[in-house]
């Protein structure tokens, strides 16, 4: 089952702030990076310079259930990231109101873009829950992948409650985790915001003093300190992103 909004910045902080040396969470494999042979595939169609419809291999037991285009490494090249599911049978289950719900998990391939041709550099087919996990008394949050400004962005947005959201950065045949933001809101009003800079190694913290406040009048008091950090996590180790905020990276 997902972790929500509420649960997931404030264990993350209260981690980190207490100085714990981040080393590996329980969604993380061990610290050496998996080597992916690199696969090549002709562009099928370009639907624009930054998003592209190739014709990339899909691993067996797996469907395509979204693409994600632009340029990850700063070469003006397009690159593409697809958005995989399992279809696994068993999966298949019934929710609390009767309803088949496909329960298989989500991952994702990332393809660099090369003279004509898609290599991929890395993989994570099972980091990411079902779109249809049972969220208890709130709604599962939206999961969204996204590239921007040579960035990856796993992006989870839920509602009214707020979002948060993980930057990687490419490096070599891998993506490391450099940014993480959380925003804990009570409809339009922000009660809590953090940010953290894996790279340079600080937090920042807004919590908002205003309880009356109804959005757009919130009154903040700002705080940062330094965290402690052993590595980075990479993309291809993160065994499930609902585990994130157990304990460290």
């Amino acid at each position: 089952m997902i972790k929500y909004l509420l649960s997931i910045s404030l264990i993350l902080v209260s981690h980190l702030a207490s100085g714990s040396c981040i080393r590996h969470a329980s969604g993380i494999s061990p610290a050496s990076a998996k080597v992916i042979s690199t696969i090549s595939a002709q562009v099928k169609r370009a639907v624009s310079r930054m998003a592209t419809t190739p014709a990339l291999p899909v691993p067996k037991g797996y469907k395509i259930t979204g693409r994600i285009g632009g340029d990850l490494n700063s070469d003006g090249i397009p690159d593409s990231v697809l958005i995989l599911k399992a279809t696994l049978k068993d999966r298949l289950e019934n929710n609390g109101d009767g309803k088949t719900v496909d329960r298989n998990r989500r991952g994702l391939i990332v393809f660099l873009g090369m003279n004509g041709q898609f290599k991929k550099v890395t993989e994570n087919l099972n980091c990411f829950s079902s779109e249809n996990e049972d969220g208890g008394v709130y709604f599962p949050p939206e999961l969204s992948v996204e590239i921007g400004r040579n960035k990856l962005y796993v992006h989870y947005r839920h509602g009214r409650y707020g979002y948060w959201k993980y930057t990687f950065r490419l490096r070599g045949s891998d993506f490391e985790l450099i940014g993480y933001d959380a925003s804990n809101n009570t409809g339009p009003r922000i009660d809590r915001q953090v940010s953290i800079n894996f790279l340079t190694k600080k937090r920042m913290e807004r919590i908002n003093t205003n309880a009356s406040a109804e959005g757009g009048d919130e009154v903040f008091e700002e705080k940062s300190n330094d965290i402690s950090l052993e590595g980075l996590a990479r993309l291809s180790q993160i065994e499930n992103f609902d585990n994130l905020e157990e304990g460290g990276w």
